[in-house]
Parts: C-alpha cells; structure tokens; sequence
C-alpha cells in the first residue's frame, strides 16, 4: 500500500509539471527504507511502461521531434546503463548520501526553477545541434540512473533554454526519449543487480499507483497551479534528502545540527510557496482583462 501511495504521488507530480516522476518516486522510496540501487532500477523498470504511452500519445499529437530523439536517446541510454551499472556497484552505505546528493540537487533546481520563473516556457527557432544533444543526452542519463530520476529536469530545461524548439515538441521529445533511457538502465541494473536482486513487486505497486493516478494528474493540472506544485514539490524532496543525508554514517549530524537545518528549509520553503502564490494571483490578474476581450 505504501508503495502503491508512491507511485500514485510520483505520477500526480509529473502529470502536473511534466517532470521529476523519478525524482519524487525514488525520494519516497529512499525514506520508506528502500536501498538507493533497488529503488532506481524499480523506478526505471515502471517507467518502461509509462514511458511508452506517453511517447505513444505525444507521436500520436503531433509534439514529437524525431531527430532531436535519435540524437538524444541514444547518449541517453549510454549514459544511464553508465550510472545504473556504477550504482549497482557501490555498496548501500556509500551509494545512499550519493543518491541523496543529486536528489537534494535536483530538488533545489525544482524549487528554484518554479518559484522564480513559473513552467517552462521557450521559443520556435533553429534546429538543435548534435554536438549540443549529445553530451545533454550523456549527462542526462548519467544523472537520471544515479539519482534514481532526472531526465526530465535535466533535459527538458535545457532545450527550452535552447530556444530552438516548440515547448510542446521539448515535452513530446524528451518524453519519448526517455523510453530508450528506462530500457538501458533497467538493463544495467539487471546486470548489476541480478534477476533475483531485481524488485519486481516494488514495480507493479508503483506501477499500479501511476495507472491510478494518471486521470487524476489531469485534473489537478487544471485546478492547481503548475508554479505553486512546483515549489510545494521541490521543497519536500529538498527536505527528505537533506535528513537522509544527515543521517548517513558520513555526516552524523547532531541533533541541534539537524534541527536547526530542518527549520530553515521549512522557512525558505514556506516563503517560496508564499511567493509562488503571489505571483501567480499577480499573473493572473494581468490575463483576466484579455481573456474577458477574448471572450
């Protein structure tokens, strides 16, 4: 049940932001006591199946660049049969603070990327270079394998940012892209890991989580604000990896250490929910007159 609860949350996350199902998926997974390499191979596993629908329909909409695909999917897949294959290696006690490491970075990128400048936004221009996608592509799987999630945090941002690519083709790209990297890393953690280490109820339970929070995403998309998500999101993953890390044998913080960093998240936190909402009413007083001439 509380690996179906996971699944569930990690894939009303994504419907919503249209990223970070690995990232919330393999933070929840690391608090409910799930060791770091396990927890990424079943994210990666899952998202086998989510991935191809998702593809699926955006090819099927339109928002689908296949040769930005072709030349990010395959670096991609490299650089996660990469990074599942140096996880599997590591011992628990070493791999935990590192998985945490890059989820705590990755959440603070969440955090900041929604609070200070609401969902992506980018511009039609010129096609994007193979000598830029590759190395994204490398980077980005690398970093999506190791961390348990980060393909799309990582790779949907900077092609935004490329502004050489129709936000809706980014989402469908990236989105598709990501099946060849779920593949590649679920095989290199089945190496590493073996069948036998392979947590195939973990996958079925965030499996069904996602099955039977994909409708739900869809409404809530509608109801709450991407930007608000975003920061509520960001600062709770910021927050479970900061204790996990704390925690570990290789800092031992004390309690008054610990402590004391747990209050000023949660302020930082709780301002930057404050300014999200604010800015968003800010926005949309600023449309309401031209939806109503509109209208």
């Amino acid at each position: 049940m509380l690996l179906g609860l996971v699944g569930l949350a990690a894939q009303l996350v994504d419907g919503s932001l249209g990223m970070a199902y690995g990232v919330t998926s393999a933070t929840l997974l690391l608090a409910a006591g799930i060791n770091p390499a396990s927890a990424s191979a079943a994210v990666h596993l899952a998202e086998i199946g989510t991935t191809l629908v998702s593809g699926a329909s955006h090819w099927r909409f339109g928002n689908v660049d296949w040769r930005v695909v072709a030349r990010i999917a395959i670096p991609g897949g490299v650089g996660a049969f990469a990074g599942a294959t140096f996880l599997s290696w590591l011992s628990t006690e070493s791999a935990e603070p590192i998985m945490s490491g890059i989820l705590l970075a990755l959440g603070l990128y969440i955090l900041v990327r929604f609070t200070a400048w609401g969902t992506p936004r980018g511009q039609l221009g010129k096609p994007v270079r193979k000598r830029f996608l590759v190395p994204l592509g490398l980077f980005a799987g690398f970093v999506d394998s190791t961390g348990g999630g980060g393909w799309g945090p990582v790779a949907t941002p900077s092609l935004l940012a490329s502004g050489r690519l129709e936000p809706r083709k980014v989402v469908g790209s990236v989105d598709t892209s990501e099946f060849v990297v779920a593949i590649a890393a679920s095989i290199g953690f089945l190496i590493g890991l073996g069948s036998a280490g392979f947590p195939f109820s973990i996958v079925a339970a965030l499996f069904i989580g996602g099955i039977i929070a994909a409708p739900i995403a869809a409404w809530l998309v509608r109801h709450i604000p991407g930007r608000i998500l975003g920061s509520l999101v960001g600062g709770l993953i910021v927050l479970t990896n900061t204790r996990t890390i704390l925690n570990s044998d290789w800092v031992a913080a004390e309690l008054s250490t610990r402590a004391t960093a747990y209050s000023l998240i949660a302020v930082v936190w709780a301002g930057a929910v404050a300014w999200s909402l604010r800015q968003y009413l800010i926005e949309r007083a600023a449309t309401q007159p031209e939806e109503a001439l509109a209208a």
